[in-house]
């Protein structure tokens, strides 16, 4: 498994089908569960800044880390908090934050060597027989192509009432 081809091929699934969404469409609630286009990317984005905050400690940075924090007190609750965070931001600038923090990613991660990549029980609150890779294959690629499965759901049905 190659980390960064798991977060490339995940944010190149995203990008390919977000740039589908109208503009005048991206607010629309109810592409999943009451969620729009804007708050599933606004969610992502915020799975990416404790993913940065995640690497940045496993590089052995000794920084603050209250994104993943409050991920890890309740993931239902962090959601809530963290798209609601965003609700006042555009489509434009939510959709920079996650292009801007995903990026910071793939930085993060490069300068992580594989060998630490593979080692399992690394994260520990994950399982002891996991290591960062399925991690990332499970909550980051995963996730996203579930997601982007909801907004292709949503596109058929815009594309149904002649939106698109």
């Amino acid at each position: 498994m190659h980390s960064l081809d798991i977060l490339k091929y995940g944010h190149l699934t995203v990008a390919g089908t977000v740039e589908q969404v109208p503009e005048s469409e991206w607010e629309t609630p109810d592409v999943c569960g009451w969620w729009s286009a804007k708050d599933i990317i606004a969610h992502l984005a915020s799975f990416e800044q404790a993913l940065v905050e995640l690497l940045n400690r496993i590089a052995g940075s000794e920084g603050p880390t209250p994104t993943l924090d409050s991920f890890s007190k309740s993931p239902q609750q962090f959601n809530d908090i963290q798209v609601a965070q965003r609700q006042k931001m555009t489509p434009a600038e939510v959709w920079a934050e996650y292009a801007e923090t995903q990026a910071q990613t793939m930085e993060l991660l490069a300068q992580i060597p594989v060998t630490k990549q593979r080692q399992m029980g690394l994260l520990s609150w994950y399982g002891p027989e996991y290591d960062l890779e399925d991690f990332l294959v499970y909550s980051f690629y995963g996730h996203k192509r579930e997601h982007m499965s909801q907004v292709a759901v949503f596109l058929d049905l815009l594309a149904e009432q002649g939106k698109i």
